[in-house]
């Protein structure tokens, strides 16, 4: 992907997952790296409403595994985010700040969005 600039259509094909907006929310809040536990714990908290502690080990797992296998290497593969798999550290990128106005639409826009989502 080009480093100067990502599309609309491709923030907004990102933004298409509730789980994708709360990382992306989590990450514009807090702008600085972070780690996919710290991640899990947000989606956790935002989206299914329990402390990490509180969620069956296997829902754990799963959001883990789909954070890992999935959501992160789709906003990776789209330059919004620098994904170290090996640390588990998920970073935004140059282009995350560039698209940062067109994300907060988005992320607003959700009716089931609940502000700020932070970790």
């Amino acid at each position: 992907m080009s480093q100067s600039s990502i599309s609309y259509d491709s923030v907004v094909d990102v933004c298409r997952d509730r789980h994708r907006r709360i990382v992306l929310a989590v990450l514009a809040g807090e702008q600085r790296r972070l780690t996919v536990n710290d991640l899990t714990k947000a989606i956790a908290k935002h989206n299914h409403h329990v402390a990490v502690t509180e969620m069956a080990t296997e829902d754990l797992s799963g959001l883990q595994l789909s954070l890992h296998h999935l959501h992160l290497p789709k906003m990776e593969a789209a330059g919004l985010v620098d994904y170290d798999q090996e640390r588990g550290l998920v970073e935004p990128t140059e282009q995350f700040e560039q698209v940062r106005p067109q994300l907060s639409a988005l992320i607003d826009a959700d009716p089931d969005h609940e502000s700020p989502v932070e970790l």
